[in-house]
Formats: C-alpha cells, sequence, structure tokens
C-alpha cells in the first residue's frame, strides 16, 4: 500500500499538470489562434521553466495534437450522447439529432471548432493518432445509413456519372464495403455539407444572409438526410 502511494500522488499531479497545460493553451488558442500557439509562453503564463514543461508536451504539435484529440474527442462524445438518447427513433430522426449536436457543440466550443475544423496550422501535419477520434462522428452518420439500408429503408441515389464510379467504389470499400457505392458517395458530400453549414454560422459567413439560423439548419440537414436516401 505505502509503496504505490507516492506514485498514485505523481500520476494524479502529472494529470493536474497536464490538464493545467492544456487549459492555458487553449485560452491562448481563443486569444491568438493555433498558428500562434508557443510552450514558451504557455510555460511563463503557469510560471513554470520551458524545460519543466517540455517532460510533459516535446513540442509544440505534441500539444497541438493533444488538443485536437480532445476536441475530436469531446465532439464525438456529444454527438454520441445525442444519438444515444435517439437510439429506437427512426434514422432521419437520429441523422438530425447528431447533426445538431454538432452545431451545438461548435457553438458552445468556437475554438475548438476551428481549431480542428479551421484554416491549417502552418507548419503542422497532424499525426494518425488522431483519426480515431476524428472519425467518431462520421461513424455515427455510417451507422444510421447501414441500420436504413439493412431495414431496407434507403432509397438508394440516382446512378453515379462514370467519371465518379471508380471514386465512389475506392471510398467505399475503405468506409463502407456494404454500402452502394453511389450512397457512400452521397454520405461523404453530406457529412462535408453539414461541417460548411455549421462553419459558414460561427465564422460569420451566415451574417445578413440567414438570420433565423436554427430552423434553417433543420431545413438543411434534412436535405442532407433526404440526398443520402434517409426519410
Amino acid at each position: 500500500m505505502s509503496s504505490s502511494t507516492p506514485q498514485g500522488a505523481r500520476a494524479r499531479a502529472r494529470m493536474e499538470i497536464t490538464a493545467a497545460i492544456k487549459d492555458e493553451a487553449r485560452r491562448q488558442l481563443a486569444a491568438e489562434g493555433a498558428a500562434k500557439l508557443s510552450l514558451r509562453a504557455v510555460a511563463r503564463e503557469l510560471g513554470m521553466v520551458s524545460s519543466a514543461l517540455y517532460r510533459y508536451f516535446p513540442s509544440r504539435d505534441d500539444l497541438l495534437t493533444a488538443l485536437i484529440i480532445d476536441a475530436y474527442d469531446s465532439l464525438g462524445e456529444s454527438a454520441e450522447a445525442a444519438h444515444g438518447k435517439t437510439a429506437d427513433a427512426g434514422p432521419l430522426r437520429r441523422w438530425t439529432a447528431v447533426a445538431q449536436a454538432v452545431r451545438d457543440w461548435a457553438l458552445g466550443h468556437p475554438h475548438e471548432y476551428a481549431l480542428i475544423y479551421g484554416s491549417p496550422v502552418p507548419g503542422y501535419t497532424a499525426p494518425d493518432t488522431t483519426v480515431p477520434s476524428a472519425s467518431r462522428v462520421g461513424l455515427l452518420f455510417i451507422g444510421i445509413v447501414r441500420d436504413a439500408h439493412q431495414a431496407s429503408a434507403l432509397t438508394e441515389p440516382a446512378p453515379l456519372p462514370a467519371e465518379l464510379r471508380a471514386e465512389a467504389e475506392r471510398m467505399a470499400a475503405d468506409l463502407a464495403p456494404d454500402l452502394p457505392p453511389a450512397t457512400v458517395a452521397a454520405l461523404v458530400a453530406a457529412w462535408a455539407q453539414l461541417f460548411g453549414l455549421v462553419g459558414f454560422e460561427l465564422f460569420g459567413q451566415f451574417h445578413r444572409v440567414v438570420e433565423d439560423r436554427e430552423p434553417f439548419f433543420r431545413q438543411a440537414v434534412t436535405r442532407l438526410a433526404q440526398g443520402v436516401g434517409l426519410g
């Protein structure tokens, strides 16, 4: 018992310091943007020497990666919770619930949304370790469409043009081999358009264009679902 106590205390201290570093980094993201994130500035604000902070995050890119994974996971958890509340509903209701959760999360976490869906950070390339977290929302939509397909409740989109057929087949093989390639192509397009809608609202492109944005969003995501074959 006694030998494990110091280890437990050290682990808790490390978790607390890691959380403090991330919190300060998020504050800097909000104030300066991801491109200006600096480990030295984070250390200075926390009263740490830079060499101590490097034991937690060896580089700016390591810290950015941790923040990106956290953001994707937070978004994914919100979307999964919304989907769980509608698990017994029809596919269209489940689709709109997930889409609404994406919008709600983005409006509540604008700087984190900008980090994962805004302009790329100069000099930074996200590693493969971000992929599982980044895939959570997309996998929910694939699951909804798959359930509809298995229940024979999915309308297959119009046939693909010849120049897109090979690419659609590749996407289907990678993402959902059990779905028709035309459906997967429509699903990828709908996924991109959803985040385009959210980004337009969040970054001000709807200013003086769309004022009553909640019903506009609901109608738009319903149309996206119908384009995939739901509804």
